[in-house]
């Protein structure tokens, strides 16, 4: 049986994997450029949801899994994938950590000005007039009440967070003190003080937040994206923000990327941006092959007990 893989997996892993699965045949490669000869024979492929299309696709014939070790798949060849029945999991929830943290992190950023401490710093400029906020004992809004919603939640509740979950039916989740369904959005955002979308994106979550949305929150609201740049109208919060209708948004993903470098985004003092890192952490291969291992230690022994397995009608 070979593995074959076409992401960058520290050298470490890859000699882990050998030794502890010697019937195994691992086949580690930089690129799918590199692995592509070795297609025709891979049962199983591991790659970052990339590289892979349905022109590669159909030169796997031996193919039965792909891990995907990250959590979005939106570029992967899904209809193509279901057509052939190979199983597809990825590495949803081990951006857990990372990703809470960062959210936290960047709403007490943003509440204690940190961007106007920076620059004051390197003009030499001493302002203790500084207005900054709280976070503690506000209400946060939660849209997407997975692994990485759920962290934050958790997180949330050290600062005696009121914590608002957006699932798609509305369903209880711990660490949420109320859950809204997707269609009843405006009822949790109208209350929040800060909002978070961890959307993944699909089509029923497609510019799923509009103008709409944004003009629904509070005039003093923190809105982040740290999920999919497509699950929000860009133009629509561009206008929020110039109308007022929220007061700051902090973005780690885009409809583009990397964020062209004449999006009015980057001159917009009521826009914080980071380059799509929110999940970065040392920690990130390691956590994803532990998902792996479980699978393949399932597959090898013809089990049903699989992780993250894509249901290919959602698309998550």
């Amino acid at each position: 049986m070979l593995v074959l893989s076409s992401g960058q997996i520290r050298r470490s892993i890859q000699k882990r994997m050998k030794e502890t699965y010697p019937d195994v045949d691992f086949s580690f490669h930089q690129s799918m450029e590199a692995a592509e000869p070795e297609l025709a024979d891979a049962d199983i492929l591991i790659t970052y949801g990339e590289d892979l299309n349905g022109v590669l696709l159909e030169k796997a014939t031996k193919l039965r899994w792909v891990m995907v070790i990250s959590a979005g798949i939106d570029e992967m060849p899904l209809p193509a994938l279901k057509e052939k029945g190979i199983m597809l999991t990825n590495a949803r929830g081990i951006h857990k950590i990372p990703m809470a943290e960062y959210a936290i992190g960047m709403f007490i950023q943003t509440v204690k000005k940190a961007k106007t401490w920076y620059e004051n710093e390197r003009q030499h400029v001493w302002d203790d007039k500084i207005k900054m906020g709280e976070i503690t004992g506000k209400t946060l809004a939660v849209i997407g009440t997975g692994a990485i919603g759920s962290e934050i939640a958790r997180l949330a509740k050290a600062f005696r967070m009121t914590t608002i979950g957006v699932n798609r039916d509305g369903r209880a989740v711990e660490f949420f003190d109320r859950t809204y369904k997707n269609d009843d959005v405006k009822d949790g955002l109208k209350e929040a003080d800060f909002v978070v979308s961890v959307l993944p994106h699909t089509e029923q979550t497609h510019q799923f937040l509009q103008y709409e949305h944004f003009q629904t929150m509070k005039n003093d609201a923190v809105f982040m994206n740290i999920g999919r740049g497509r699950t929000i109208n860009e133009k629509d919060l561009e206008k929020a923000l110039r109308d007022g209708e929220i007061a700051h948004a902090v973005l780690d993903v885009f409809e583009t990327e990397p964020l062209p470098a004449r999006h009015p985004f980057w001159d917009m003092e009521q826009v914080t941006i980071s380059p799509h890192l929110s999940a970065t952490t040392p920690m990130y291969q390691h956590r994803a092959f532990e998902i792996f291992e479980h699978n393949l230690k399932v597959y090898l022994s013809k089990g049903s007990d699989f992780w993250n397995v894509i249901d290919y009608d959602r698309g998550y």
